[in-house]
């Protein structure tokens, strides 16, 4: 049975998504022997992601996802089809469009304190002194970072590192956020807080965030809408779920339950053709 829920603005942080703040139209897509049609790791990919919406991509291994964020990103091109950002081609990586990276330890400079680190895009983009500063203070506030300010990233544990990653990323104020399973170096505990965290800033700043995780619960936390991976080679998005839950969210919820149980299934189903070769 498929429980999908239809969202509305009320039940999702008090807002819906906006105009198009990205579009791929008949993207295929692979690197080096895969980049013949055959074997490309995307095709025939078609996905609107809205301005400040939260769109969260699942699926088995493999399936393209981290090459989906590298499209829009601008690290990585299509062989085929196109990738646009608020309507323009996307020719390669720009400040509105920045990545949160799994890595806990290294996007961070050993050297720099904690208000360096979230300066340093600001300091390269030649920032006034007095408007940085005031930029870091908001940003320190904003992921729980207040009185940390001077130490350096060996003085922080894996959570406050990743705090500071998603605040530098932040700080040059970009339009999409990309992240790439970045909780999933940290322990359990730290991650369910950072979680929460992320939702909050989510609706906070009103930006896009464009996610990707193997956890399904982690997904039915963060996403109003949850893009279904389909196996490789030439993977595609399967199936959108639009999940109408309030934030934050229960886990304990009916509709979560199922929500979790439907996903499970249908990955499932998904690593059981990878296995299987289909």
């Amino acid at each position: 049975m498929n429980v999908t829920l239809q969202r509305s603005a009320a039940m999702t942080g008090g807002r819906s998504a906006g105009p198009a703040a990205v579009r791929l139209e008949g993207v295929g897509m692979g690197y080096g022997q895969a980049a013949r049609p055959e074997n490309y790791i995307l095709a025939d990919l078609d996905l609107t992601i809205g301005a400040g919406e939260f769109f969260v991509l699942v699926g088995p291994s493999g399936s393209g996802k981290s090459t989906l964020l590298k499209l829009i990103a601008g690290t990585a091109f299509p062989n085929e089809g196109r990738v646009t950002f608020e309507g323009a081609p996307v020719t390669g990586p720009g400040r509105k469009r920045a990545m949160v990276f799994q890595s806990v330890d290294g996007p961070l400079f050993d050297w720099l304190t904690v208000a360096e680190n979230i300066a340093f895009g600001l300091e390269i983009a030649h920032t006034p002194r007095d408007v940085r500063d005031a930029v870091v203070a908001r940003h320190v506030e904003l992921v729980g970072l207040k009185g940390h300010e001077t130490k350096f990233p060996h003085q922080l544990s894996g959570g406050m590192k990743q705090r500071v990653q998603i605040a530098r990323t932040l700080a040059v104020e970009p339009d999409v956020v990309l992240m790439d399973e970045p909780f999933a170096a940290l322990d359990a505990l730290t991650r369910r807080v950072l979680q929460r965290e992320i939702a909050r800033i989510w609706s906070e700043t009103g930006k896009t965030f464009v996610y990707v995780t193997h956890d399904i619960r982690e997904a039915l936390l963060l996403g109003q809408r949850i893009g279904v991976m389909s196996v490789g080679p030439r993977a595609t998005v399967r199936h959108i779920h639009e999940i109408a839950l309030p934030f934050p969210r229960d886990e304990l919820d009916p509709q979560f339950l199922a929500l979790t149980r439907q996903l499970d299934e249908e990955i499932e189903r998904e690593a059981t053709r990878q296995w299987a070769g289909k």
